[in-house]
This record gives C-alpha cells, sequence and structure tokens, in this order.
C-alpha cells in the first residue's frame, strides 16, 4: 500500500550552495554521502518521517554510464533545476507494482539501492518508476533499513531553526487538472478527487491524500505561482508545502539570515501560509503553514 509521501528530490548544480541556500530558510541540512556507481551524492533534511533531499551529479562520466531509475539528472540541472521528483512510500512495493500492472501501467520492477553516508552507515531500499507513456514525476520506493537506522544518519532528526515538521502537500502544474487527475488515480489506485480551488498559488487542484501528506496537481486559473511554474517549466513538481511549529518564528530565521520577507495568503482551508519564491530556494516554491 501507497502510505505517504517519503521525500522531495530537488537537482541542484552544487550541493554546498544548495545547502547553505537551505540553512538560511531555516532547515537542519547535512550532507547525506554518495550513491555508490551513480555517480551523484546529495544532503537531506531529515523530519520524523519525511525529508527534503537535495542531489547533484558529483561524476558526470559515472552517471552518464550509469542506468536505471533517475536518468536525465544531469540534463534536468542544465535546464535550471529544481524540484525533481515525488517519491512516495510503501509498505509492500512488490504488491504494489504488481497492482500497478494489473491496472495495465508501464512500471520497472523494483530496483535495489543503497547509499554510504559520511559516517560510514550503509543505507538501502528499493524503488521503481513509471515508464512509457506512463511516466510521470513521481517515484515509489520500500526502505529496507529501519526507521530508527535511518535517523541516525543526521545529528539532529526536526527541530528545525524554522519549525518545520512535516511535508503537508506537494504540488504538480498541469495545464489540464482533470485530465491529470484521471492519470494520477489510475496510478494510484484511487477515486479522482473533486476539484478545489488554491487560494495561495491560485490554482484549480485535485488533491490525493496519503496519510498525513498530500499530491495536489494544479491548473493555474489565474497569475500566480502555478502559473509561473508552468510558464517556466513546463508541467511537473513546482512546490513543497511544509508544517511548521510557527511561521514567525521561521519569518524572522530567515529575515536575520538575509532572505526576503516570504509574500503571505489565505489558504482555502482559511489557513495562513508563505511562500519563498524560487530564486530563494534552487528552483522551488516552499511553502509554510501553521500558526503565527
Amino acid at each position: 500500500m501507497l502510505t505517504r509521501i517519503d521525500h522531495v528530490v530537488i537537482g541542484v548544480p552544487d550541493l554546498q550552495i544548495s545547502i547553505e541556500a537551505y540553512q538560511k530558510l531555516g532547515f537542519n541540512v547535512y550532507p547525506g554521502g554518495v550513491h555508490p556507481g551513480r555517480g551523484t551524492h546529495n544532503a537531506i533534511s531529515l523530519n520524523e518521517a519525511d525529508y527534503l533531499e537535495l542531489l547533484s551529479v558529483r561524476d558526470p562520466d559515472q552517471y552518464r554510464a550509469a542506468t536505471g531509475v533517475g536518468g536525465g539528472l544531469l540534463d534536468f540541472i542544465a535546464a535550471g533545476g529544481g524540484l525533481r521528483q515525488v517519491v512516495v512510500a510503501s509498505d509492500d512495493l512488490t504488491a504494489d507494482v504488481a497492482a500497478m500492472r494489473g491496472r495495465g501501467l508501464e512500471v520497472s520492477d523494483p530496483v535495489d539501492g543503497g547509499r554510504r553516508t559520511p559516517n560510514g552507515m550503509e543505507l538501502s531500499w528499493r524503488v521503481a518508476a513509471l515508464g512509457g507513456r506512463h511516466a510521470l514525476p513521481v517515484i515509489f520506493i520500500q526502505h529496507l533499513s529501519s526507521p530508527e537506522l535511518r535517523r541516525r544518519q543526521v545529528p539532529t532528526v526536526g527541530t528545525h531553526p524554522n519549525g518545520v515538521q512535516r511535508i503537508d502537500r506537494v504540488y504538480i502544474a498541469t495545464p489540464d487538472v482533470r485530465a491529470e487527475a484521471e492519470r494520477y488515480a489510475r496510478v494510484f489506485g484511487r477515486p479522482v478527487p473533486a476539484i478545489q480551488r488554491g487560494t495561495v498559488i491560485m490554482a484549480d487542484m485535485a488533491v490525493f491524500d496519503f496519510g498525513p501528506t498530500g499530491l495536489s496537481i494544479a491548473q493555474p486559473y489565474a497569475p500566480g505561482p502555478a502559473a509561473d511554474a508552468l510558464a517556466r517549466r513546463g508541467p511537473g513538481p513546482f512546490q513543497v508545502l511544509f508544517r511548521t511549529a510557527g511561521m514567525g518564528a521561521a519569518a524572522r530565521w530567515m529575515q536575520e539570515h538575509g532572505v526576503p520577507p516570504p509574500a503571505r495568503g489565505v489558504r482555502n482551508t482559511g489557513e495562513q501560509a508563505m511562500l519563498v519564491p524560487p530564486e530563494e530556494a534552487c528552483g522551488v516554491y516552499i511553502g509554510l503553514v501553521g500558526p503565527e
């Protein structure tokens, strides 16, 4: 079963510069290590049950020679980088892949993956991705390493200066929300959600809920973040919304570290939210929602 959004992958040209950018936004970010044989390395900002991943190519030749899930990162970064993939957790990836194939979808077999952390830990997982005419910016993962072991890879889990507690929602821009929602519903094996109007990103949305997290397919109805993302990069993921313990503390931290005050808005839920623009977040809209 698909249980929640596990993490988001942000493709960046320079890992250290990106780490510093997200630290200015109030995230605790640490080098994550290398992906053996893949030519890539990453940094992570870990919450209790999900995380943000900054991913870069450290060895272009090795990366080009590698095969499997996740190709095209060099081209993606050359085009500006940003939010590349949404990774959804599964508690039984073999069964979920079989179910997708039963719905007529082209999806890879689960592939073993791993990472060696700077402190020598070996983490492992299995991933599967959609392919061919069913390709979407979504990957499915089943962790083989325990949650306790994964939390030990960084000095601090959560307790970010910006108060971030977890991923709340990830947004994918599209020119046709109804058609795209039908595609994702088939992939996820879920009913097509009702369309609702987003008042911060200025888009009509179909929201797929996975536990406490959600994936929103968003079609702009007026100028705003969704329209900007669609014009800049075309269809694809463009925003991560995090739930925070306090927006005021997050805004103060950013101001103290030279980040312009984020724009404020009111969600269709009535909650206050603020939005960091892509130029401050490595090509991604970063939203924060929570109490003042």
